[in-house]
């Protein structure tokens, strides 16, 4: 029962890091999962366009078609904020753009029925969309339904040429990745009454490149507006790059605060061990009358500390692995014991049966044989 409770300092702290790091990597992971799905080889521009100063879609197409090699779509960027109505049913937050024919490819969609938009609508300017699962059952009741149809989009009427695949496996819900509604650009900037498009977005042939790609656009427009800050050049790979930092130094330091009941385990360890030693003194005696030499009475403490430890530290990654995937599952995400936080826990552990049996084992190896038989 001693040396239970004596491991039970080192499971719980064994258990409590494999739990935390785990978990906050599960859900991490799920984050860095939803925001990589927004695409890691696209790249966003934002100008500001002045009267003397300024960078149109024709610029913006000549530069892209001189670096098709760097490039793989490009489109401009158009936010419309609309209100979407198909008789008394509306849709007030759903995401409503205007992009090119290349804006599906970037996005990796498919599309579930009818086309996808044309140049020819682009051109021409015409009232045609292409809806997502979400508006199309919300308003329609179903992809094939809506198909054909029209839609409101504040007042004017489009009609839906295609309805993209269901992204969301789980559930359509409002704001999810099925809500949206895409237009042709052109219509998108007489819709939202703008003739200056100041948003574009690339997406890069290889995601190795991004740093080429996003130094080609900076100098090509430096070129233009002769000042930094009127353009600003984002990649998605960098801001997925910083999130995976925060995500490490947050696991690390989580990591550490459960790793402190590690240390009071350990010194759990060595009050338990000293306990050992002064109950034991009489058996040092006999053993070292026999001929054990200090040494000898050294390994036997350390191994027997080493060992309560090491069985403990065995007992916590099996708790922890256990109750992750429990705690996972009724936290609704997916969680799995981290390699790293199994081995750095375990070995943690049998580090302090080490470190804390060391003291312990000097002691005993230290008693003076008579009076060691003599304690009783």
């Amino acid at each position: 029962m001693r040396s239970f409770l004596t491991m039970l300092g080192i499971i719980i702290g064994v258990a409590s890091v494999i739990i935390l790091v785990s978990l906050v990597n599960g859900y991490m992971s799920s984050v860095v999962e939803s925001f990589a799905s927004m695409g890691v080889n696209q790249m966003t521009v934002r100008l500001t366009n002045l009267n003397t100063r300024a960078v149109s879609v024709e610029d913006m197409y000549g530069f892209y078609e001189e670096n098709r090699d760097h490039f793989a779509q490009m489109t401009p960027n158009v936010t419309v904020n609309a209100t979407l109505k198909n008789g008394t049913d509306s849709l007030t937050s759903t995401s409503v753009g205007g992009y090119s024919e290349e804006y599906l490819d970037l996005k990796g969609y498919e599309l579930e029925l009818g086309r996808n938009i044309q140049y020819a609508d682009i051109t021409a300017r015409n009232k045609v969309c292409v809806a997502g699962a979400y508006v199309a059952q919300e308003l329609y009741g179903s992809s094939e339904k809506a198909l054909g149809e029209t839609i409101k989009v504040n007042g004017n009427a489009f009609r839906i040429v295609g309805v993209a695949e269901r992204q969301d496996e789980e559930e359509l819900e409002e704001g999810g990745t099925d809500d949206f509604l895409w237009m042709p650009y052109t219509t998108a900037a007489k819709l939202a009454g703008t003739a200056d498009i100041s948003s574009y977005i690339f997406g890069t042939a290889d995601v190795d490149e991004t740093d080429a790609c996003k130094t080609l656009l900076e100098k090509f427009l430096y070129e233009i507006y002769k000042d930094e800050d009127l353009y600003r050049v984002r990649a998605n790979s960098e801001m997925l790059e910083s999130l995976n930092e925060q995500i490490g130094m947050m696991s690390a330091m989580l990591g550490g605060i459960a790793g402190i009941s590690l240390l009071v385990a350990g010194v759990g360890v060595m009050n338990i061990m000293l306990v050992s030693v002064t109950e034991r003194t009489r058996e040092i005696g006999i053993r070292k009358s026999l001929g054990a030499r200090r040494g000898t009475i050294m390994q036997q403490f350390v191994i027997e500390a080493a060992v309560t430890s090491s069985i403990g530290g065995i007992i916590g990654i099996l708790l922890g692995a256990g109750a992750t995937g429990l705690i996972g599952g009724l936290m609704g995400i997916s969680a799995s014991p981290t390699p790293i936080a199994v081995i750095i826990s375990f070995s943690v552990s049998v580090g302090i049966g080490l470190i804390f049996g060391y003291m312990p084992a000097s002691r005993a190896a230290k008693l003076n044989p008579i009076d060691a038989l003599r304690s009783e």
